[in-house]
């Protein structure tokens, strides 16, 4: 009982440790300007697992995802930005 009981505990620190670590926003650099994702503004409209397929855990984005199912088609279902320079800023 008492090895179940660590178990979970850690569980649960590893599982609050991963939520912790979350940027509120993240920059990408990219020659078409730089693009900053507020992490913590789509946290706060979305559940995680409308980008985060899974356990939470860093999403790759490169430019066919954010220009695509990623990033802007979801912007255009939710009424979101989608315009170049709505997301890269020089």
């Amino acid at each position: 009982m008492k090895k179940l009981f660590v178990v979970l505990m850690l569980l649960a620190f590893a599982t609050s440790a991963t939520l912790a670590i979350a940027a509120d926003s993240v920059t990408y650099e990219n020659k078409q300007g730089k693009v900053v994702f507020n992490h913590k503004g789509h946290s706060d409209k979305m559940k995680c697992d409308a980008c985060h397929k899974g356990t939470p855990a860093k999403v790759a984005v490169d430019k066919d995802g954010a220009h695509g199912a990623l990033c802007k088609d979801c912007h255009k279902a939710k009424s979101g930005p989608t315009k170049c320079g709505d997301c890269h800023k020089k």
